[in-house]
C-alpha cells in the first residue's frame, strides 16, 4: 500500500460535542484526498465520541483504547500513522481553511525540517467572540547564528505538524504525561531538528472551560498545579537528557533553552509552597544566568543586588527589595545624567 504523505492525527477524549467540527475541517482542506490519511484515536471515551466519528466510514480510521491519558493516545496514532507528515489536531479544536496545503509547503521547501507550527485564534465557546494570541515567530535550530530558538515557546497540539523522520528520534512520549505530551514534544524537537514557523492564525483553539493546558491561570486549582508541575518535571528529565549529549552539552544556548523551563517549574512550586531564602537566590541567579544575553547590563546588576536583598530579606519581601534596588538604581542614573550636562534618563 502507497504510503500517504499526510497523517492527521485526532486525539479525543469524551470530546463527542466537538468531534465532528474538528474531522470536518480536515475534510474541507484544499488537498488531495489520496494524498492525507485522518486517524482519530479515542483514549477511552465513555460519552458518544464513537458514535460521531463512525458514520465518515472509510474517511476516517477510527481507534478506540483504554483511557491512559494524551501521551499514551500520541503513541497509539504515531504507531498507526504510515504519513511522512503528521499533523496534530485536538479533538476540540479545528483547523482553518487552507491550514494543511500551508503547513505542508513549508516542509516541502526545506527536507531538513522537524517542525512546523503556527499561530491561532483563541475562540471562546461560550460567547463564540475570538482574538489572535500571543505569538513568538521563532525558526532555526540550535546551531543557527545567533540565538533566536531561546524564544521559542510550544504551541496547542493543534498548530503544530511534525516530519516522522525526525519526530522518530524523540519518540515515544513518556507514558507518564497525561498532560503536557504535545508540550513535551513540542520542546524536544528542536534538538532533533530545525523548526519553522508560520505567523499567520491557521487553527481556532477553543476554550471551553475544560481545556487540559491552556487554562487561565486564576482558575487552576492547587491540585492541578501540582499535576501540572509533576508532568513539567517529566518534560525537564527528557530536555537534560538531550542536553547531556555531547553535540549539545557544549551549548550555552541549549542550556538557557533547559533553564527557560526550569525556571517556569520552579515559579509554579512557589505558588503552592513559599520557598526558602537560599533556594530563591538561587532561583533568581539561574535567571540571571538564563536570560543573560538578552538583558542590558543594568538589568542584570539590579537582578544580582535584588538577589542578595531577597537572600537577607526573604521572598515574602522580594518585591520591596527590588524595588529599592530599582530606584537606587534611577537616582544613580540621573545624577551621571546631570553630571555630564544631559538631560536624565534610564536604560532598560
Amino acid at each position: 500500500m502507497r504510503e500517504s504523505l499526510v497523517s492527521v492525527l485526532i486525539d479525543a477524549y469524551n470530546y463527542g460535542r466537538f468531534i465532528e467540527e474538528a474531522v470536518e475541517s480536515v475534510l474541507a482542506q484544499e488537498f488531495p484526498r489520496e494524498q492525507m490519511e485522518i486517524l482519530v484515536v479515542d483514549d477511552g471515551s465513555t460519552d458518544n465520541t464513537a458514535e460521531r466519528v463512525k458514520k465518515y466510514g472509510e474517511r476516517v480510521q477510527y481507534f478506540y483504547k483504554p483511557n491512559g491519558g494524551q501521551a499514551s493516545a500520541f503513541n497509539f496514532g504515531f504507531a498507526k500513522a504510515r504519513g511522512e507528515i503528521i499533523a496534530l489536531l485536538d479533538a476540540d479544536d479545528y483547523w482553518l481553511p487552507g491550514k494543511l496545503g500551508r503547513v505542508v509547503g513549508e516542509f516541502q521547501k526545506n527536507p531538513a525540517l522537524g517542525m512546523v507550527y503556527h499561530n491561532y485564534l483563541e475562540v471562546d465557546d461560550a460567547t463564540k467572540s475570538s482574538k489572535e494570541a500571543t505569538f513568538h515567530d521563532v525558526s532555526g535550530s540550535f546551531t543557527s547564528p545567533g540565538d533566536n530558538i531561546f524564544w521559542y515557546e510550544p504551541c496547542p497540539t493543534s498548530c503544530t505538524a511534525y516530519r516522522r523522520v525526525f519526530l522518530e528520534k524523540i519518540l515515544p512520549v513518556p507514558d507518564g504525561l497525561r498532560i503536557l505530551a504535545d508540550t513535551w514534544i513540542g520542546l524536544m524537537i528542536p534538538f532533533a531538528a530545525p523548526i519553522q514557523a508560520i505567523p499567520e492564525c491557521l487553527t481556532a483553539y477553543r476554550l471551553h472551560g475544560k481545556n487540559l493546558y491552556y487554562a487561565e491561570e486564576e482558575r487552576l486549582s492547587p491540585e492541578s498545579r501540582r499535576e501540572r508541575i509533576a508532568m513539567a518535571q517529566i518534560v525537564i528529565e527528557g530536555m537534560q537528557s538531550w542536553l547531556a549529549k555531547p553535540e549539545f552539552s557544549g551549548s550555552a544556548q541549549a542550556r538557557a533553552y533547559v533553564s527557560r523551563v526550569l525556571l517556569y517549574r520552579e515559579k509554579e512550586q512557589f505558588l503552592l509552597e513559599t520557598p526558602g531564602r537560599l533556594r530563591y537566590f538561587r532561583h533568581l541567579l539561574l535567571y540571571n544566568e538564563c536570560f543573560e544575553r538578552h538583558i542590558s547590563g543594568r538589568l542584570r546588576a539590579i537582578n544580582y543586588a535584588a538577589a542578595l536583598g531577597t537572600l537577607v530579606a526573604g521572598y515574602k519581601r522580594r518585591e520591596q527589595v527590588r524595588g529599592w534596588f530599582e530606584r537606587m538604581a534611577q537616582r544613580v542614573s540621573r545624577s551621571r545624567g546631570m553630571a555630564g550636562g544631559g538631560s536624565p534618563s534610564t536604560s532598560r
